[in-house]
């Protein structure tokens, strides 16, 4: 391959890359479900639990430069006279090929009860961090001042909101991220950058009961848009809830995109969850995505007790 074409090619891939920043730029986890706080500011302490939280994605493997995502996090309960809030803090290291993306972020949600169950308005405050490294391109002698030939960063502040309601066996919430629409300017010529645009969610949920306490199915969906693109997800879980062992088996189905498995379960305090995303979309079945998600959930005693006080349906 000659040198000019070489160069067409980078600059596909190089547009390529930033239009699925902008279509994709949150990461989807197959395990949302239990990442909601993630998605959703408003829930964030809800539980009534500490939750420390830890994910790992390697999404279509087999692929060079294949995206790996990691996320680490933790959140509580706050209580403020007779008042409850949630704190929680987060990290986010997201590669996409040559391209990094990092988020910190600080939650803070207000809880009221109401009708029986819990209104919760929480907001999301965030640092973006970019980076593209310029260095793994060779371009040879192009000198287009459009490819950086050696590491660039750059970041932007980010601000997101969240409203959910929700009762002992059932939640549903809307949150809006991104709402600043930062552009991300990269290097110290700023020549690129990166345009982020707000994202919208839609996440609900349902638990089913059945007359033998022992078993439940949980029910998840939630739907995802930054008004150019959408993704949904369908999630069932089968759980086993007995007093000393607990897992569940489930599907996830994300139309005209995947078909996920899902297995998990409390071990010895920890609650372990894996998933393997099977792409539909003609990508072969052994270059999907594994997703592994480990938290440690334990009780404060913060909160003075009281009628309206319930457990949350997102616990494993």
């Amino acid at each position: 391959m000659d040198s000019k074409h070489r160069l067409i090619l980078y600059i596909l891939f190089f547009h390529a890359c930033i239009q699925c920043m902008r279509a994709q730029y949150d990461p989807s986890f197959t395990n949302y479900w239990a990442m909601q706080s993630f998605y959703n500011p408003a829930s964030t302490g809800q539980s009534g639990l500490l939750n420390i939280q830890g994910a790992y994605a390697m999404q279509m493997t087999g692929f060079e430069n294949a995206p790996a995502v990691m996320l680490a996090g933790a959140e509580m309960p706050l209580a403020i006279g007779q008042t409850k809030h949630g704190v929680g803090a987060g990290f986010m290291n997201d590669q996409i090929g040559l391209f990094k993306h990092q988020q910190f972020y600080l939650h803070y949600a207000y809880h009221q009860a109401l009708w029986g169950g819990e209104l919760s308005g929480g907001i999301h405050i965030g640092l973006l961090s970019e980076g593209f490294d310029g260095s793994g391109l060779d371009l040879e002698e192009s000198g287009d001042p459009a490819f950086p030939t050696s590491e660039v960063n750059g970041s932007g502040f980010d601000l997101g909101f969240g409203l959910q309601y929700a009762q002992k066996e059932w939640f549903a919430g809307f949150s809006m991220m991104h709402c600043t629409a930062p552009t991300v300017e990269l290097g110290d010529e700023k020549v690129n950058q990166i345009d982020i645009y707000p994202s919208y969610y839609l996440m609900g949920g349902y638990n089913i009961q059945f007359k033998n306490p022992l078993y439940k199915v949980h029910t998840t969906a939630m739907l995802r848009t930054d008004i150019t693109g959408w993704r949904g997800d369908i999630t069932g879980r089968l759980a086993y809830e007995g007093s000393k062992l607990k897992f569940y088996g489930g599907l996830s189905y994300s139309p005209t995109i995947s078909v996920s498995f899902l297995l998990g379960g409390n071990f010895h305090g920890l609650n372990i969850g894996y998933a393997y995303e099977l792409y539909t979309s003609g990508i072969g079945a052994l270059n999907g995505s594994h997703e592994l998600i480990i938290s440690y959930q334990t009780e404060l005693n913060l909160f003075k007790k009281g009628k309206n006080k319930h457990k949350s349906v997102r616990i494993l």
